[in-house]
């Protein structure tokens, strides 16, 4: 009985449960909301000033570009986890409705289940009873063995929030020496050049943290992130030296 009672409690566990540790916050929303505002900002920064445009002008477009596009990821990402939650709600209610009105035939699928697992004779039979003894555990077997579908417990609303915020604060730092060229006695050139060097040292930063939601070597995570950013912005300005040479 002692193997029954591990498997009773390793099935009670809460619907949201997961083995990695970032998962029951907002790290990732973190992460990928400060690279896609740094690296866009930066995109926009880079471009404006290859077409030479002034200080001003960069700023608007700049100050658009982090407003707007942070909205739209964290409205994206608002209905993407809704859009999760909404999907297990539904199979879990199904799953109840089975229980109740199809009982035998899901007291053969939890059987399948643990056959597939490897038990088998009396004490397959034991565990059978067990899960199908308490509703929960038998809600949460059918919902992680059977649909694979785990509950995602944060609400759409702040992974949305943690999106957004993220977004606009990373991505402001692109733009932070503009912000301050008053106080700075450069001309547009040089600004740029320390949005270069702010902006590689944010994203440093934020593919160490990278890192730790996609378990990879930090190095590689902080050369990619890096990589990445640097392509986005050299097409950016390239592309902002050719339309003011010949489009502007």
């Amino acid at each position: 009985m002692n193997n029954i009672s591990v498997l009773h409690n390793e099935n009670s566990i809460h619907y949201g449960s997961s083995a990695s540790s970032f998962s029951s916050g907002y790290l990732s929303e973190i992460v990928y909301g400060g690279i896609d505002g740094a690296i866009t900002t930066f995109a926009v920064v880079a471009g404006a000033s290859g077409a030479n445009l002034s200080i001003k002008t960069i700023l608007i477009l700049g100050f658009a570009n982090l407003i707007a596009d942070g909205v739209s990821m964290s409205v994206g990402n608002y209905f993407s986890t809704k859009a999760t939650r909404d999907n297990f709600y539904k199979h879990l209610a199904r799953e109840n409705w089975e229980i109740d009105h199809l009982r035998e035939r899901e007291i053969e699928e939890i059987r399948e289940i643990y056959i597939a697992k490897g038990f088998q004779g009396k004490l397959l039979e034991e565990v059978v009873e067990v899960i199908t003894s308490d509703r929960k555990i038998w809600l949460d077997t059918m919902m992680k063995d059977e649909l694979g579908l785990i509950l995602e417990e944060r609400q759409p609303i702040h992974t949305a929030l943690a999106t957004f915020f993220s977004f606009f604060a990373i991505g402001l730092i692109p733009l932070l020496a503009f912000v301050f060229s008053s106080y700075l006695r450069f001309d547009t050139q040089n600004l740029f050049f320390i949005s270069c060097l702010s902006t590689g040292l944010a994203l440093g930063i934020i593919g160490y943290f990278r890192s730790k939601v996609t378990q990879k070597n930090p190095w590689i995570s902080v050369i990619e992130t890096l990589g990445l950013g640097g392509l986005a912005a050299a097409i950016a300005f390239y592309i902002g030296v050719v339309l003011e040479r010949w489009v502007l």
